[in-house]
């Protein structure tokens, strides 16, 4: 296991998944949890697209920041190229290089390409300052961009601690007699997925703070077990009340709950309509809670808007091998030469979808008008 330094980001985390030291971006291998707490150092924009695509690092937000992380990388390479020096034209290529390799990682998840153009915004903004090339120039320039990266990480954090309290204010608000609250959740959104403190578990761990946590079923989430993995081990680092259900089992526990109660999950990407698309399983949960009278909240931060897009129906849904779902590791259980359909998301209809959280607020009942709202614009 190698150790490295914390970024700026700060938090009461009793879980971080992403550092950075100025140098190399260490990232905690989430394929070996919850048996290796392992970290994996990448010191290449290379190195980084591979660990998103090969899930060493998985989430929307934690995927967009370790992209932006990856970028820096890409330009400090050809600061290095040049024996501490690069002109503004080797560095655009470069950071170029860089972004069309991390952009095709992973097709699916918004945050990615949101923190590539943020970035590519910014080093439009800083290659003027390059000129033809001086060392002093590349170190102005390298402070500039990492910055850019370290905020991105930042305010993760931040967002992710105010659509906490949001989701949290509007659950206690509803809570009959401040009655603890039974809760589903879907994948891991937990600080393992995020820049800290997580996105739908980050408002349950702000239930949890208030004694307004009954019991969290946890889907284990087939097939890479997110839930059975990483979230069931960041609830019992935090001591808050959990159970393990495989995925068929949530419209039973539903059914057989003395009261009725909260579905809450993350997102990887929100339709400019409010369909919203999410680890797969999550439409059949809102289907269920709606039959059986739970609420249905998704928790996702602006970042994972994309108002460029009208519906759920034009998203590009992510396939990954079919072996992830006729084996476990090496030993195959499944029939030889059964075919085999893996989509890793699938799409929630806004009618679905009682609250959807970000960190501006609470949008109840999400449609194409209220999220224009929003005026997040389209670049």
């Amino acid at each position: 296991m190698t150790s490295s330094t914390r970024s700026s980001v700060t938090s009461t985390d009793t879980v971080t998944a992403i550092r950075w030291d100025d140098q190399a971006l260490h990232l905690l291998d989430q394929r070996a949890l919850p048996l290796r707490e392992q970290w994996i150092v990448c010191d290449s924009a290379d190195a980084v697209a591979d660990a998103i695509r090969t899930m060493v690092v998985r989430g929307a937000p934690a995927i967009g920041i370790s992209a932006a992380y990856g970028m820096v990388l890409a330009a400090k390479a050809a600061v290095d190229a040049g024996h501490s020096s690069a002109c503004s034209k080797t560095m655009l290529v470069a950071v170029n290089a860089a972004s069309e390799l991390l952009a095709a990682s992973r097709p699916t998840a918004v945050n990615l390409f949101w923190a590539i153009r943020r970035m590519n915004r910014v080093l439009e903004q800083l290659l003027p300052t390059l000129g033809e090339g001086s060392v002093q120039a590349a170190e102005t320039f390298i402070k500039g961009f990492s910055a850019e990266a370290v905020a991105i990480h930042d305010e993760d954090l931040q967002n992710n601690l105010l659509m906490a309290r949001h989701g949290a204010e509007l659950i206690s608000a509803l809570a009959k007699d401040g009655q603890a609250q039974p809760i589903v959740t879907h994948c891991n959104t937990g600080s393992l997925a995020t820049g800290g403190h997580g996105t739908a578990l980050g408002v349950i761990r702000s239930l949890h703070e208030q004694q307004l946590v009954d019991l969290v079923y946890v889907d284990e989430t087939r097939p890479w077990m997110q839930g059975a993995r990483l979230t069931s081990w960041e609830l019992q680092r935090e001591g808050i009340p959990c159970a393990l259900i495989v995925d068929s089992a949530a419209a039973s526990m539903m059914a057989r709950s003395p009261r009725q109660g909260w579905v809450i999950v993350g997102a990887d990407r929100v339709a400019a309509n409010g369909d919203v698309v999410n680890k797969i399983g999550t439409y059949g949960l809102a289907v269920q809670a709606r039959y059986h009278g739970w609420k249905f909240m998704v928790v996702a931060p602006t970042s994972t808007f994309d108002p460029a897009v009208a519906t759920g129906a034009e998203i590009e849904i992510e396939e990954r091998p079919g072996s992830e779902i006729v084996q476990i590791g090496d030993s195959r259980f499944a029939a030889e030469g059964v075919r085999s359909i893996n989509p890793v998301f699938d799409v929630t209809p806004a009618a679905l979808i009682d609250y959807l959280v970000s960190e501006r607020g609470v949008i109840n009942r999400p449609r194409r008008d209220s999220i224009a709202e929003l005026k997040l614009g389209v670049d």
